[in-house]
């Protein structure tokens, strides 16, 4: 199936004994077995079902199994959101004394837990320029757990090349994570340009209606988990061989930190992710029409966007991204008080800290997500006071760039 058509119909079937379309809503805390002997056997992994829902439930599962499709994955841990998938990912990989080596072009949160949280419990990430791979090279030690990337940086918009970074990483026997929260894979599988772990948070796109927080951690099943730089996971490597990762999140990281998805959470992403191929192609249209406008508009100094030309990534976006772009762009008015003169002056455009929304979104990242980062480290991530990021919906484009413009008439 073509990736429009597994959104729909990827990983799930009607029910047998229904007839039911859609996955059932099971909102049961734990489940009940018929004997001693059979509880044990699940618990111990020799026997299927479900015992605790922090731990696996069927609702939360039937949106892991669709979100394994649509990756090409091997298995997938559905979480309560981006950044708990994040955590439990990196704290599955690596402890105190390991390393972390990232692009510096991250969501705010994201560079707060690395620079600042994990480095609390002795964990240290270097970060370096997202789009040069020699820095990632030259930052590698015997120390290193993890290389991550964001597909597309949130806000900066710079666009690191996936397939380069994956061969370094394979080369020295590291862990490849990519978070692919803006381009959902619609845009891109990362596991096709060498991703080990794909993480989303799924309250994004994949949601797409920003009612339901969630995250996911995607197992590509491409990694060999034997080598000396993961030890700790030695053990589950000799049980479950590929699968370790998976049976270590399972059986104790995400087990013990208890960063669960909401079955009823678990149940709207899943309704909404059929959706996805159809509001990703009308997202990415409307965010290159509104691109190009803003470029072209003289009231604007700068727009970041990698489907325009003139940006630093758009030849590496145009090989990586299947011809689309993305929806998240950012623009420069000169000063914190044009950024904010532009959101008061929006009448439909909604001022909130989210992204992939089907409504059109913004934010002013300075004054918001990211006013707890010092003044250095906003530069690292490309943000400025004169930066307004903008998540652009599937309205009709008219009706976007109408508002847009009286944001733009509002300027003094």
């Amino acid at each position: 199936m073509k990736i429009d058509t597994k959104v729909i119909h990827g990983a799930y079937k009607p029910d047998g004994e229904t007839g039911a379309t859609v996955a059932p809503l099971v909102m049961s805390t734990s489940f009940t077995h018929e004997s001693a002997e059979d509880i044990e056997a699940v618990f111990n992994g020799r026997a299927p079902g479900y015992v605790y829902s922090r731990i696996s439930n069927p609702t939360i599962m039937a949106w892991e199994r669709r979100l394994t499709e649509l990756e090409g994955g091997m298995a997938t841990i559905a979480c309560a959101s981006g950044m708990a998938a994040i955590s439990t990912s990196i704290l599955a990989l690596a402890g105190a004394g390991d390393e972390i080596v990232s692009g510096n072009s991250l969501f705010g949160g994201t560079y707060s837990l690395f620079a600042h949280t994990l480095a609390r419990y002795g964990i240290k990430t270097v970060f370096v320029e997202s789009t040069d791979v020699s820095a990632y090279a030259k930052a590698i030690t015997d120390k290193t757990k993890v290389i991550f990337v964001e597909t597309i940086g949130n806000p900066k918009m710079d666009v690191p090349d996936l397939a380069a970074i994956a061969t370094l990483a394979k080369e020295n026997g590291i862990v490849f994570v990519v978070d692919s929260t803006v381009t959902t894979p619609i845009m891109v599988r990362p596991k096709e340009f060498g991703a080990d772990i794909v993480v989303h948070s799924s309250s994004k796109f994949i949601n797409g209606h920003g009612n339901a927080l969630g995250g996911a951690i995607v197992d590509c099943g491409t990694f060999d988990w034997s080598g000396d730089r993961y030890e700790h996971l030695h053990d589950y490597h000799a049980k479950a061989g590929s699968f370790a990762f998976m049976a270590a999140l399972r059986n104790q990281y995400f087990r013990d930190i208890g960063a669960c998805i909401s079955p009823f959470n678990a149940f709207l992403t899943n309704m909404s992710v059929e959706s996805l191929a159809v509001r990703m192609e009308r997202h990415c249209d409307n965010a290159l029409e509104l691109a190009g406008r803003l470029d072209s508009d003289k009231r604007v100094e700068q727009v970041r966007y990698p489907g325009l030309a003139g940006h630093p990534g758009n030849k590496v976006a145009e090989a990586q991204f299947d011809g689309m772009y993305g929806a998240v762009l950012g623009f420069r008015l000169g000063s914190k008080e044009r950024c904010f003169q532009f959101i008061n002056g929006l009448n439909r455009v909604q001022n909130l800290a989210n992204l992939g929304d089907a409504k059109t979104l913004v934010i002013h990242p300075a004054s918001t997500i990211c006013h707890d980062l010092s003044e250095a480290e906003r530069q690292a991530v490309g943000v400025t006071d004169d930066l307004v990021r903008m998540s652009v919906g599937i309205e009709n484009i008219e009706d976007i760039w109408e508002d847009v413009n009286n944001g733009l008439d509002s300027l003094k």
